[in-house]
């Protein structure tokens, strides 16, 4: 042992397992605790905090725990020295991460101790601690596939997997395989009633009022006592929800969509699983029908490209921070990573622009475009520089500059929406500004010097 750890005096625990049922009767999490307080107390260490994440997968940092650790790390105070886990995988699965978030604690004085893996800092343990990154990376990629493709046999035998149960159904145990109770899902009476309830309101409405659209539907159920499972109030998503759902007409679809993107699988991994229905077909069809002519499968669409590209642009803004404060380097990993987001991301914004441009039905003539240019140059020649700096990022993501070139990289429709908004007669909050407030307290003075700052 080295003497930069020897001398580590305040330590803090992490403490993690992948997921929630394991955290309910696994007995993993207390098992690490006295592991890491026992070699805590052999080292001399003062054990300061523990940050415990019950039931989430090491595979990415969208962990709130993790992050919280990461944050108090990083803090100017220097709360402690040392992070203490049971190995490297309770703290990372992913190598590319590992090493990363490595570098970051590095750079704020920060250690981090897994207590069956002690490594030094020399190059050969650094790459000793790479390769058992990797492997850990590998083992849990192939535990993945192997639960999935046990769990896609078990829907193929019409068996309930442990997802979230719908509303107007219920769980019921058929038989026991094993240490193992093979479930499947049935009607619940009473639920039941609830669902057709809010079918029978879109397609025939209620006293006399005709069909009811989705936000009509929640006001009805809340106003009649009408309750989710959970004893919450109906919003528009949950109504949705249901009215969407093909398991009401008997067909429960397992391995829909990717867990981490939530991206819709190809039809020839979705497998169909027969339960009892609830709703007529014919019922079904016409709301399908019914909806594919509204707006709203739409904007479904769009609010689900919304958040591909926020959380796309949002993982870019972390790597370029994490090569700017000069934690890692931009090598040939890193740059492919970029590459990969950076297509993610523009397939995203592309299909929202195709989406915009088959909606919109504003004629920008030329006109418009001249006032845009005679608007855009007052603004980022004119005011100060935050306010030049935060108006031309609410139009430019990114600015490229190579030998013959300078690319400048944007939404095509928030372009459109900037120029359109430049020809209104009155100033309006444009559409694109994200979070802007209507009343005077969107001052440039806050808002836009901590934007650009």
């Amino acid at each position: 042992m080295n003497l930069q750890m020897s001398i580590a005096s305040r330590a803090v625990l992490y403490l993690r397992v992948s997921t929630s049922r394991q955290a309910e009767v696994d007995l993993s999490i207390p098992d690490q605790r006295l592991q890491a307080t026992a070699y805590c107390q052999r080292q001399g260490w003062q054990v300061v905090a523990e940050y415990v994440e019950p039931g989430a997968s090491a595979m990415d940092d969208q962990r709130a725990e993790f992050q919280r650790v990461i944050e108090r790390a990083s803090d100017d105070d220097r709360p402690f020295d040392v992070i203490v886990v049971h190995s490297f995988s309770r703290f990372f699965r992913d190598a590319f991460g590992l090493e990363m978030y490595i570098r970051r604690l590095a750079k704020h004085g920060v250690r981090l101790v897994p207590i069956t893996q002690e490594l030094g800092d020399d190059p050969s343990q650094v790459m000793m601690r790479q390769v058992i990154a990797l492997f850990d990376e590998y083992q849990s990629r192939e535990n993945a596939k192997h639960v999935l493709r046990a769990m896609k046999e078990n829907a193929r035998q019409g068996f309930y997997n442990g997802s979230r149960v719908p509303l107007g159904y219920a769980v019921e145990d058929v038989e026991k395989r094993g240490h193992r109770t093979k479930k499947r899902l049935v009607v619940d009476p009473v639920e039941a009633e609830t669902v057709r309830l809010i079918f029978k309101l879109y397609l025939e409405g209620d006293e006399g009022r005709g069909s009811l659209g989705i936000q009509e539907i929640a006001k009805t159920l809340n106003a009649r006592g009408v309750r989710t499972r959970l004893g919450a109030r109906f919003g528009v998503g949950p109504v949705h929800k249901i009215l969407t759902n093909p398991i009401y007409i008997g067909e429960w679809r397992f391995n829909r969509r990717h867990a981490k993107t939530g991206r819709e699988k190809p039809v020839t991994e979705i497998i169909a699983v027969e339960v009892a229905p609830i709703i007529e077909r014919g019922a079904f069809e016409e709301i399908v029908q019914k909806r594919a002519t509204a707006s709203g499968e739409v904007q479904d669409r769009v609010d689900q490209l919304s958040r591909q590209v926020a959380a796309t642009e949002e993982k870019l803004r972390r790597l370029y921070a994490l090569v700017e404060d000069g934690i890692t380097d931009l090598d040939d990993v890193l740059k492919a990573r970029l590459t990969d987001l950076k297509a993610d991301r523009d397939l995203a914004r592309s299909a929202l622009d195709r989406i915009n441009n088959q909606s919109r039905r504003t004629l920008i003539d030329r006109s418009k475009i001249e006032r845009f240019g005679s608007l855009m140059r007052e603004n980022i020649t004119a005011g100060t520089i935050p306010f030049r700096k935060a108006y031309l990022r609410s139009l430019i993501d990114a600015v490229e500059v190579d030998d013959r070139l300078i690319r400048i990289h944007g939404s095509k429709a928030t372009l459109e929406q900037a120029v359109i908004a430049s020809g209104e007669p009155e100033r309006r909050v444009r559409g694109f500004v994200r979070k802007w407030r209507p009343l005077g307290e969107s001052n440039p003075c806050f808002s836009l010097e901590r934007a650009a700052s």
